[in-house]
């Protein structure tokens, strides 16, 4: 199957949870927001939140600053 995170297709060898896919691409669980096809997701909710074929995950770094 195919997802596309932040702009670049991945391939997956079959759906799995939100938290899994940041762990196997190794981004990072802290200071982040992810939007799943459009739909932003809560972090209490990314283990329960199956990727899919053709899903399109966003991930935005929040950067601290004055």
């Amino acid at each position: 199957m195919h997802i596309t995170v932040n702009g670049e297709i991945k391939q997956l060898e079959k759906p799995i949870s939100l938290d899994r896919l940041l762990e196997l691409f190794s981004l990072p669980s802290q200071r982040i927001a992810v939007e799943l096809n459009r739909q932003v997701v809560r972090k209490k909710d990314w283990g329960d939140t199956i990727v899919n074929d053709s899903d399109r995950i966003e991930v935005v770094h929040f950067v601290g600053g004055g």
